[in-house]
């Protein structure tokens, strides 16, 4: 497979999965402002940090109202992390492979981008928030669904595996990092029910609330942390993302586990092992912002990484000049 194409894929992949996890994001703070005590004012800066997007959202813009924000990250197409701008690329990528995906594939992500395109032109903000952030959930799942049922599973369908896999483990850790450390007015309301909702709206942005409370029933932080960040079943836990990506990279390379042959291989794999080995009382001992941080550090690597072994252009080495004899 051309590098072109790989590359075209992955973030074909990454793009729609980050649109996703935009919407999830707002979707659950649309939810939290409905619980949140009446002397708690609504948090809307903390979503804008999420994204890694503070700075320019910044000089766009002078307040971090809802109207603001909502407009920033769904419809600002200066804003490349908003939902049309990812839509956008989405779509770009995957009309320069559609030789590779199938029809369906191409329809939906089209679909999903003229969706979003037009409920921008509309103008005068979001009419049903919910609808509209959930009916981008059920899109994105649609599309993964396609190329899960109506792609071949070879390399394109493996490197699509691994963008969307890296993308969602990065979004889960900024989700834990921002919304608790951030969106805590104070350590006075730890233990407190501002608290609990909090927690809760972490595990609804990512669609882990059911699933927790299956599990482990009362809402408290030590289990929460274990089930989004260790738990190696949850579909969006880190560690879970994390295994479905190096499965994805060793079926690309045919490497091994345990061995690795390139730069991806080899920091992925390092990031595996720690977290296969990573207890909830190791993470509070070094802090769960720090440990967050330090992870999407790691992440950020990890995909400059595989960029670097797949789809970098090697550079030709420069030949010598020959002296001319006069």
């Amino acid at each position: 497979m051309l590098s072109r194409v790989a590359e075209s894929i992955y973030w074909m992949a990454r793009y729609v999965e980050r649109a996703e996890n935009i919407a999830r994001i707002m979707d659950a703070n649309y939810h939290m402002i409905l619980d949140l005590p009446p002397d708690v004012g609504e948090q809307w800066e903390p979503l804008v940090v999420t994204t890694g997007d503070e700075e320019l959202y910044k000089k766009l813009y002078s307040d971090f109202n809802q109207e603001n924000v909502v407009q920033f990250l769904t419809f600002d197409t200066r804003n490349p992390n908003s939902i049309l701008s990812c839509l956008q690329l989405a779509r770009e990528n995957a009309r320069s492979v559609r030789e590779w995906i199938s029809s369906e594939m191409w329809q939906k992500v089209n679909t999903f981008y003229l969706m979003v395109k037009d409920e921008s032109r509309k103008g005068g903000g979001i009419e049903l928030p919910h609808e509209f952030f959930v009916e981008i959930m059920m899109a994105s799942h649609l599309f993964t669904g396609l190329s899960e049922n109506t792609m071949t599973h070879g390399e394109g369908w493996e490197f699509a595996r691994l963008g969307r896999m890296l993308e969602r483990a990065d979004k889960t850790a900024r989700i834990i990092d921002v919304k608790y450390f951030i969106l805590l007015p104070s350590v006075d309301y730890v233990g407190m029910p501002y608290d609990h909702i909090l927690w809760g709206s972490i595990l609804r942005s990512a669609s882990a609330f059911e699933m927790y409370r299956k599990r482990y029933g009362r809402i408290a932080p030590d289990p929460i942390i274990e089930f989004m960040v260790l738990d190696p079943e949850f579909p969006r836990a880190i560690h879970h993302c994390l295994i479905m990506a190096e499965l994805a990279l060793r079926n690309i390379s045919g490497t091994m586990r345990g061995r690795f042959t390139n730069r991806a291989e080899k920091t992925l794999g390092r990031l595996l092992a720690d977290l296969d080995y990573t207890q909830v009382e190791e993470i509070k001992s070094i802090g769960l912002h720090q440990f967050l941080d330090n992870t999407q550090t790691r992440l950020n690597q990890i995909g400059a990484a595989v960029g670097e072994t797949f789809f970098a252009v090697p550079l030709e080495p420069e030949t010598p000049q020959t002296k001319v004899e006069e």
